[in-house]
């Protein structure tokens, strides 16, 4: 064993299974490379949609040279049958003689079976390789399979003085083309978007990812208790083009008519009047989401923060001041102590020609 040689090759492993980012859901993002000799003679990753799995992909393309070789997986292997046979089993067949394993898979139909099946056929397994950067990958997975939600990331674009629109509403555009289009690439990286009624009423937005030639756009969902949004705005006009979710209270009017308008309608618990968080994240991860993208507006940040639901908060900071009468970027918290305010730690810091990125993630 040589641990350097591990994590090189686990590195790679890394980078290809970020690939299906955004693209594999229900699935994790897996990455698959086999080694022989200390060559690479097999690549893989998720395919779109979750199927073939990476190591699948992997094992096909080294052939008869997986025989004797080293499989590196940033995800336990699967053990089950589903769709498709065990990954596993696919290892074993192909006679290779080590797989090192960056992160177990908490999923009841594998935890643990795949790395004992592994083992029990008289494979070397090792595992933990690169686990921390493996479990942040799989992150969203793992969520969605321990806490039947998915992860969220809460992208926010404001002034220097925290608007994201004048007091007249005007907001396009606070930040530049660069902040722009990295956004753009956050959206094709997760199985959703999402944004509150108040801001499809407001902006009309496609939601959809643009100018990066990307051929599978992400679910676009829309929290709207009253499913009072905009019948012929660009959200229905492109409802069976690109896929649109509405999560609504349980007994508001219109569902029919947005379902016969290719829309997904799902029901959710209502507190406080809105629609409850927690219960919209159940619902998408019941779906099958894993990886969710935040826009706003206002108040959904604010309830997504007050509960404790933002993994992960992207800032954007333009060289403006819109002052107070501007709309603030996130809607009222009830904080009264220090004590209560939502923290996050500083993870990057990004200079993006006028404009600034901030990323956050849970402490």
């Amino acid at each position: 064993m040589n641990e350097a040689k591990d994590r090189r090759f686990m590195t790679l492993a890394l980078s290809l299974g970020r690939r299906g980012m955004g693209r594999v859901w229900p699935n994790p993002a897996v990455g698959c490379v086999i080694v022989a000799d200390g060559r690479i003679v097999g690549r893989g990753w998720t395919a779109d949609g979750g199927r073939p799995h990476a190591e699948t992909q992997a094992l096909a393309q080294a052939g008869v040279s997986a025989r004797g070789a080293v499989a590196y997986v940033t995800l336990e292997p699967c053990s089950h049958h589903g769709k498709s046979p065990p990954c596993a089993e696919a290892l074993i067949a192909a006679g290779v003689e080590r797989v090192v394993v960056a992160a177990g898979d908490p999923d009841p139909r594998v935890a643990g079976r795949g790395i004992a099946m592994l083992r029990s056929a008289g494979i070397m397994v090792e595992t933990g390789v690169m686990e921390a950067e493996a479990v942040a990958d799989h992150e969203g997975f793992l969520r969605r399979v321990t806490a039947g939600r998915p992860v969220v990331t809460l992208k926010l674009a404001a002034s220097l003085d925290g608007r994201i629109a004048t007091a007249s509403g005007e907001s396009q555009w606070i930040t530049g083309p660069s902040a722009r289009r990295i956004v753009h690439a956050m959206r094709a990286r997760h199985d959703a978007v999402m944004l509150g009624g108040g801001t499809a009423r407001a902006d009309d937005p496609a939601l959809t990812v643009r100018g990066l030639g990307i051929d599978l756009q992400p679910v676009r969902v829309v929290v709207s208790r009253h499913l009072d949004i905009p019948f012929n705005g660009q959200l229905a006009r492109t409802a069976r083009e690109v896929p649109l979710w509405i999560c609504h209270g349980a007994g508001a009017a219109g569902t029919a008519a947005w379902e016969a308008r290719g829309a997904v309608c799902l029901a959710c618990d209502v507190a406080d009047a809105q629609v409850e968080p927690r219960s919209v994240l159940q619902a998408l991860g019941a779906q099958g989401l894993t990886r969710v993208f935040c826009e706003g507006g206002g108040g959904l940040a604010a309830s997504l923060l007050s509960a404790g639901l933002v993994d992960e908060l992207v800032m954007f900071s333009a060289g403006l001041m819109l002052g107070a009468e501007g709309i603030p970027m996130v809607g009222a918290l009830g904080v009264e102590a220090l004590a209560e305010a939502p923290r996050l730690q500083l993870a990057e810091v990004r200079d993006l020609g006028g404009d600034v990125m901030h990323r956050w993630v849970r402490g």
